[in-house]
């Protein structure tokens, strides 16, 4: 008979109490097998979804890092090539302006190296045979020596013909600016640089030349490899053809390409990270090298320069810490697979969200480092800022609602002028305290060279508007005040109108408030072909302007009430001093007792400047009009020896006057009409007791003979620029000297303080 097979598990029939057993005790070893079997399948199972899970985090903390790393060194890179473009640009008028002097250009390229920080040379190299008498060639160029003082050369010659060039050939064609391949200069600056390509135009609109701003990248180095993600990884910089501007090998920056470097690696993938580099793209690829593998991070930096960086990470560094925690586990699940599976869930559920924080945090806290020392670095910090100065007082605050803020505010002093905004940008965050830099930035370079406020908004305005892909804008508040005449004059561009506070000698005068009359211009950046408003008016001493933000007037409290103008007019009121510091304070503590703890939801700034200069009598003395000929100098003479003679001044003095007011006037003659033009001069001395006033108005061209940089005297003969000796000589005799364009005529002002004569 075939035999029957009987179940493993089934118990047997017949066979006595200690088969029995035996079948007891095979069933549970069987089962107790089987459990630690499932147990250890389950903890392995865990093990490795553990494993998984933190191995995601990491890659996905790495790459969070990574790129909030390559965000913030392109931000702080972009930041300064800003400024390079910018103040070259603002200073392609000046150039086009000047083209008519060929020895004039060292002094544009001069004054544009000494006032762009990064900017270590400026050339300008001109079309072939502009000006005649300089050659086919001409190039003045002015740069840093290694001593740090300014050498002025011009450079262009048969061994160094820039028409060949690549920059000039790519930077005479376009109007937006070229930047140029890295190089290292080894003739000249003894550093590597890089330079920014503009071209100017001529009268009739032909591209003139262009000029060439070389900027110094020695502090690349610095900026890519100040933050590493890991001790062993590293950070790679490459421009648009491939060259090595930054890798850990310093001597094959610019002699090795990308290529090169990475020829010898098998793997395909490089090859792949090669092309999107250098193609500006964006991503990141895992590169393996004999034997190790890499994670690879690149990105562009913003701004058409064409450069491309990397971040390179190794796959042991990052993921040590876990491959250690995984040893330690597997020796814990061994001691114990129940308690083990608990720990390891709890833990990759932890570990997943601590990771996953912690790159957040990272990334923010990054940010916003950035943003708040670019915002913070540029506000004026010192008050009294001018305590020398008795015609003006300032005070300014600015509170952000969060770490960073949009808000801005400025001012300084040129040419007897305050020069003073406020500003408020669209939006909240790091976009817009980014915004705010480049505003204020943009705001010092165009009114160093402009004194018109509608102007200055006006460039503002063109420059935003051109560079705005976000379609954020500023509402922006930009004024003038004539320090020696209290003459206002402001543009107003969507700004919240500023308050008028008199502080006079009559009662009626006295805390008299009233908001300044403002033209509804749009704000900064929505339309560049905008055509900003100019307002003026006069402020009479004591007189104060207090500029604010929305931030103040919007201001709520845990009931949602807005602080509101009614109550900044009341504080304004309750000041009847007006002192800036004064109103600041009352003004901040009115609106703290208002919100009463309420948390800030928008940024708050304020700035107060009082015109504290004392008006007096003033006396006609004398007036003379003249024709534009040097011949008529001798008249001059005569009316100035009078003026002299009726403010009882002794002979050097009256030679001193002479000198001074002989060749403002003959730079007048010179400059401000075309030639072949006849035109007047008119010279008109007034006095009180404390000053000697001299203005000189024609009707000819725009001509500010302020705008002259000043002349180093401490330089041989023979290597001083050619011109501003006589603009040198009427600063070193009179105190102040002034310039405006007023109703179509240029106004000079020249002033001297009278010393006190004891009596006889």
């Amino acid at each position: 008979m075939p035999m029957k097979c009987r179940p493993l598990l089934t118990p047997p029939v017949g066979g006595g109490t200690k088969q029995l057993k035996l079948w007891l005790k095979s069933l549970q070893t069987r089962s107790t097998l089987l459990i630690i079997i499932t147990s250890a399948v389950l903890m392995e199972l865990m093990s490795v979804v553990q494993n998984w899970y933190a191995a995601k985090g990491i890659r996905e903390e790495v790459q969070h890092r990574a790129e909030s790393e390559l965000r913030a060194k392109s931000l702080e890179i972009r930041t300064v090539m800003v400024g390079v473009e910018m103040a070259t640009k603002n200073m392609r008028w000046a150039v086009e302006e000047r083209l008519s002097s060929a020895d004039g250009m060292y002094d544009l390229a001069r004054h544009l190296v000494e006032n762009t920080e990064m900017m270590v040379g400026c050339a300008l190299a001109f079309e072939p045979n502009f000006y005649p008498e300089k050659g086919q060639l001409y190039e003045p160029y002015a740069f840093r020596n290694s001593q740090g003082t300014m050498e002025l050369r011009q450079i262009a010659s048969s061994s160094h013909n820039y028409l060949d060039s690549e920059w000039y050939r790519m930077g005479s064609g376009r109007e937006d600016g070229y930047w140029s391949e890295p190089y290292y200069d080894n003739s000249g600056a003894k550093m590597m640089l890089c330079s920014y390509i503009l071209p100017f135009h001529s009268p009739s609109g032909e591209v003139a030349g262009v000029i060439c701003a070389d900027v110094s990248l020695e502090w690349l180095s610095d900026v890519i490899n100040a933050r590493q993600i890991y001790p062993s990884s590293y950070n790679l910089m490459i421009s648009r053809t491939g060259q090595m501007m930054v890798c850990p090998e310093e001597s094959l920056v610019l002699r090795r390409s990308i290529q090169e470097m990475t020829r010898e690696i098998k793997d395909t993938s490089v090859n792949t990270i090669n092309r999107g580099m250098m193609a500006g793209g964006t991503g990141h690829a895992t590169v393996y090298d004999n034997g190790s593998k890499n994670y690879v991070f690149y990105a562009p930096v913003e701004g058409g320069m064409g450069w491309s960086m990397a971040v390179v990470c190794s796959d042991k560094e990052v993921f040590e810490d876990l491959r250690k925690v995984s040893g330690g586990l597997t020796l814990m699940m061994l001691a114990g697979l129940a308690l083990m599976a608990f720990i390891i869930t709890r833990v990759v559920r932890g570990f997943k969200r601590l990771q996953e924080s912690h790159a957040e945090n990272e990334r923010i806290g990054s940010e916003l480092h950035i943003a708040s020392s670019i915002q913070m670095g540029m506000l004026p910090k010192t008050f009294p800022p001018y305590p020398e100065r008795d015609d003006v007082e300032i005070y300014g605050s600015l509170v952000p609602a969060k770490e960073v803020g949009g808000d801005l505010y400025d001012f300084y002093i040129r040419d007897e002028k305050l020069f003073f905004c406020i500003g408020d940008v669209s939006g909240k965050g790091v976009p817009a305290s980014l915004v705010m830099a480049v505003t204020r930035s943009m705001f010092r370079t165009v009114s160093a060279h402009e004194s018109a406020p509608d102007r200055i908004v006006q460039l503002l305005n063109e420059s935003m508007s051109d560079m705005n892909d976000t379609n954020m804008f500023v509402t922006l508040f930009v004024g003038v005040l004539d320090l020696p005449t209290g003459r206002l004059r402001y543009c107003n561009a969507g700004h919240d109108a500023p308050l008028m506070i008199e502080s006079g000698a009559t009662k009626e005068q006295r805390g008299a408030t009233r908001m300044l009359e403002v033209d509804s211009n749009i704000p900064v950046g929505v339309m560049g072909d905008w055509r900003f408003t100019q307002q003026e008016g006069l402020m009479r001493p004591y007189t104060t302007i207090f500029l604010y933000t929305d931030g103040l007037t919007e201001a709520e409290n845990a009931d949602h009430a807005q602080f509101g103008e009614e109550n900044v007019m009341k504080t304004a009121l309750a000041a009847t001093s007006a002192e800036p510091t004064v109103l600041l304070q009352a003004m901040t503590e009115r609106v703290g007792a208002f919100v009463d703890g309420a948390e800030q939801s928008d940024d708050l700034t304020m700035l107060a400047i009082q015109y504290t200069k004392e008006q007096r009598d003033v006396r006609l003395l004398r007036s003379l009009t003249l024709e534009n000929d040097v011949q008529a100098v001798p008249k001059l003479s005569a009316f100035v020896d009078e003026v002299c003679a009726a403010m009882e001044m002794d002979e050097m003095e009256t030679m001193q006057m002479n000198l001074a007011i002989e060749e403002a006037v003959v730079n007048v003659m010179k400059y401000a009409y075309l030639p072949g033009t006849k035109g007047e001069v008119n010279i008109e001395a007034q006095a009180n007791d404390v000053r000697l006033k001299f203005t000189i108005s024609d009707t000819g061209v725009p001509f500010d003979p302020t705008v002259r940089a000043e002349v180093d005297t401490s330089l041989p003969l023979e290597e001083r620029p050619i011109g501003g000796l006589g603009i040198h000589l009427v600063r070193s005799i009179m105190d102040s000297i002034n310039y405006e364009r007023v109703e179509g005529k240029n106004v000079l002002t020249l002033r001297k303080k009278l010393e006190v004569r004891s009596e006889k």
